[in-house]
């Protein structure tokens, strides 16, 4: 009763502040995904932000542009990249400034989860609410074939499920549902992870990023039919934490701010000038985002963190 009570005064707050905002003719860029690297140490063949720029911006440019988001409506940042544990030391300061500066409702983090160490979130673990780690399978070949995996992808997912539980963290799980994992059962895995939500892509292709061949990764030989992704969300559909995301819902409804701080578009047009030099608004205002897809793929959910660990959130996962 509390969760729910909890997600209807949150969709009812954010519905009026989107409401309000589109009143005065403005966009209100409540969940924003900051990608503020491209680099990564994986290979995924179906990458769609791929390492072509090794631009990142200075910390205190970075601050600027989260204080504009947060005086522009945003309640939720997730920061991704490339991998964003490249970086632990400027990741480890933005996390900081966003909970104990800007006190966002929700600050997030999504990873391939190599690099991911306990000392990270036991030093930063209470500004993070959620730790959303990308796994496409549970058999290590697949994760090698898709180029994700080391031959330690799973441990590595079991271990950081166990120090998000210790940490109060909320642990999440990113399936990219592609070629070569379509037919595979996880049930099994997740009843054991027990992720508070587990998003399942359907593949994406994105022009100039990896739709051919002489793109950076060339996505195409993974993409899988409407009713090939249908089968796996129906096998899957028992999870309470299941979100099934297709390409319908995923292509535009995400608020991507990239390295240098525009606004992508996945609408074929260029990406906006930097929020820095022009501000919140005028950027969005020249890229489209679909707010209603925002809302139907239930992009406004219980996103902030747990205030205590779970009792006996020490013990470790058996996989």
């Amino acid at each position: 009763m509390a969760t729910f009570l909890y997600l209807l005064i949150l969709a009812l707050t954010t519905a009026a502040l989107l409401k309000l905002y589109h009143s005065r003719g403005r966009k209100c860029p409540v969940a924003v995904n900051y990608h503020f690297t491209r680099r990564c140490n994986k290979t995924c063949g179906f990458c769609f932000h791929t390492a072509t720029t090794s631009y990142m911006e200075q910390p205190n440019n970075a601050k600027r542009g989260l204080l504009l988001l947060k005086r522009a409506g945003m309640k939720k940042i997730n920061f991704a990249g490339g991998e964003p544990f490249l970086y632990t030391k400027f990741l480890g300061e933005m996390v900081d400034f966003c909970k104990e500066d800007l006190h966002l409702e929700s600050v997030s983090i999504v990873s391939n989860g190599s690099l991911v160490k306990e000392s990270f979130l036991e030093k930063h673990g209470s500004n993070i609410d959620i730790l959303a780690v990308s796994c496409d399978s549970f058999d290590e070949a697949t994760n090698i074939a898709i180029g994700r995996g080391s031959g330690d992808q799973v441990p590595q997912l079991y271990k950081i499920g166990t120090w998000c539980r210790r940490y109060g963290i909320k642990f999440k799980i990113n399936t990219v549902v592609c070629r070569l994992n379509y037919e595979e059962d996880m049930n099994k895995h997740i009843d054991t992870l027990k992720p508070f939500r587990w998003k399942c892509f359907q593949v994406l292709i994105v022009a100039g990023e990896n739709d051919s061949k002489d793109t950076l990764r060339d996505g195409r030989k993974f993409t899988i039919t409407d009713q090939e992704y249908q089968s796996f969300c129906q096998r899957h559909s028992r999870q309470k934490s299941f979100v099934a995301e297709p390409n319908r819902l995923m292509a535009k409804s995400y608020l991507i701010l990239d390295e240098y701080m525009r606004f992508l578009d996945r609408n074929g047009r260029e990406p906006s000038d930097p929020i820095l030099e022009v501000g919140v608004q005028k950027a969005l205002e020249s890229v489209y985002w679909d707010e209603k897809a925002f809302k139907d793929r239930g992009g406004i959910y219980d996103w902030s963190r747990k205030q205590v660990p779970c009792t006996g959130g020490s013990k470790e996962l058996d996989w």
